[in-house]
């Protein structure tokens, strides 16, 4: 049987850094009420960069990061909300930027969740044999969709990518653990991006609850269908939605003392499908995550849709 694993991972993020303060200077807002209401102090807000242009700097470190040429990638897999173009699709364009020749490339919309089921879907294709080696990739510009004037949700947004390479293993050797996904449709609107011009709207408090009460539950049965404790975890990356959400749902999966908790969201904001695989390569990259580590990927929020799996350290 054959099976799939992070071989490397990387993340881009534009130098433009958007403080607090100087949010304070178009809104009506400060950094007391901001941090304590979603946590965040910073984040990275996109200028010259495009929706590609991000995606391909993740990709570029992955690659170099697996010692993973172009020629050897035979399926492109993008996770994105905010892309401009129907087509060709961001994974098609990231693809051709990269050189990598005639890849399976398919982009994949379910908002925050969507690097966990992105991850997913190329796993499958590894294990049923149509594919052998796979990049991944959470990337978004949501400055592209937020209304600057609303202070509810400009505060909370950021730009990013995060890029995961797989290759195929055998069963034994598997690191990526079965995934658990689903939806709740008749709460979609609580986070949606709409019209014509796309702007991002949502419900605070329906999210709020939601995932304080639901995710653990669903995360838990990631850890069961890999069959492992959650005191057996190394590390905890959630969405990185709203700071309050992401320690409320580690505090209810009973994770060990020195268990990894993922705080990306202080300096980097809600990346949507971009801060999973984002706030991952941090961690591996400062040495806070080690090889072999098992790790729970949990996303969740736009349309409320939701992915998680457990996956070991590259």
């Amino acid at each position: 049987m054959t099976a799939s694993r992070i071989v490397a991972l990387g993340h881009h993020q534009p130098p433009k850094i958007l403080s607090n303060d100087d949010l304070s200077a178009v809104v009506d807002t400060d950094d007391e009420w901001i941090r304590s209401r979603v946590g965040i102090r910073t984040r990275h807000i996109a200028e010259d960069e495009t929706l590609v242009d991000l995606a391909v700097g993740a990709a570029q470190k992955a690659l170099a990061n697996a010692g993973t040429t172009p020629d050897q990638i035979d399926l492109v897999a993008v996770a994105t909300c905010t892309a401009v173009e129907r087509s060709p699709n961001t994974a098609a364009a990231v693809a051709g930027r990269l050189g990598i020749p005639a890849p399976a490339a398919y982009e994949l919309n379910t908002a925050c969740s969507g690097f966990s089921y992105a991850l997913a879907t190329a796993d499958h294709a590894i294990r049923a044999g149509a594919a052998t080696r796979a990049l991944v990739v959470g990337v978004e510009r949501m400055s592209d969709i937020i209304d600057w004037t609303d202070r509810t949700t400009c505060v909370i947004f950021g730009d990013g990518a995060g890029a995961a390479v797989l290759e195929a293993v055998p069963d034994e050797r598997a690191g990526i653990g079965p995934v658990v996904w689903g939806s709740e449709p008749e709460k979609g609107e609580a986070v949606a991006i709409s019209g014509w011009k796309p702007v991002i709207s949502q419900q605070g408090q329906t999210v709020f609850r939601w995932a304080t009460t639901q995710v653990a539950p669903l995360a838990r049965k990631a850890c069961e269908k890999a069959g492992i404790d959650p005191s057996e975890l190394r590390g905890f990356v959630a969405h990185q939605a709203n700071l309050r959400i992401i320690d409320a749902i580690a505090g209810k999966l009973g994770l060990a003392e020195d268990a990894v908790v993922a705080r990306d969201v202080v300096d980097s904001g809600n990346t949507s499908a971009a801060s999973i695989p984002l706030a991952l390569s941090k961690l591996v990259e400062r040495g806070e995550l080690h090889s072999g580590d098992p790790v729970l990927l949990f996303g969740f929020g736009g349309g409320l849709a939701y992915a998680g799996q457990v996956v070991r350290c590259p």
